[in-house]
């Protein structure tokens, strides 16, 4: 009961507005309360007749459906190219996406594991000449060899160059 909400009614105008209710969306072309009042039941003409809230309530419902005649029959206009207008916008899509999968696109992933792999590497040479530094004995520092080319050697002992210049041959 759309149009009588706030107003109290009785079992008889509920039944009568119900069936107004019933009869619209079936009949479009019926346009004026008598072609209306055909379609009800005879107990509800009766009622109509008799009680005045119902009858203003069928001319409000004649008079809304006289406004709104020509708007129910406009409605969205079909469009034939609708469907060909999306399935172009996603083969576009689709061939934009495909253009995205090149060589380029693995690169990301290949970085990620080279970098590990280095990480690796890197970690296993650390330990390797670490390991291999660590076990050569320490120099003396009578030791003949030069580390670096500013390093100057040791000075021989004077004993050396004595004991030298005595076995020299005369």
């Amino acid at each position: 009961m759309m149009w009588n909400l706030l107003k109290k009614t009785s079992a008889e105008c509920q039944g009568a507005q119900d069936g107004l209710e019933k009869i619209t969306p079936r009949n479009s072309s019926a346009c004026t309360a008598q072609e209306m009042m055909e379609e009800l039941s005879a107990t509800d003409r009766e009622h109509l007749a008799a009680c005045s809230d119902c009858r203003e309530a069928l001319e409000n419902l004649v008079a809304t459906r006289r406004i709104f005649r020509g708007v129910a029959s406009a409605g969205e206009p079909s469009r034939p190219f609708f469907a060909s207008r999306v399935m172009a916008a996603i083969a576009a899509k689709q061939k934009e996406l495909a253009e995205l999968i090149t060589p380029w696109s693995e690169v990301p992933r290949f970085a990620t594991k080279l970098a590990w792999i280095s990480a690796v590497l890197l970690l296993a040479g650390t330990t390797w000449f670490y390991e291999k530094y660590a076990s050569e004995p320490p120099r003396s520092s009578g030791d003949a060899t030069q580390d670096s080319i500013f390093e100057t050697p040791a000075p021989p002992n004077q004993d050396d160059v004595l004991i030298s210049m005595a076995e020299a041959p005369r």
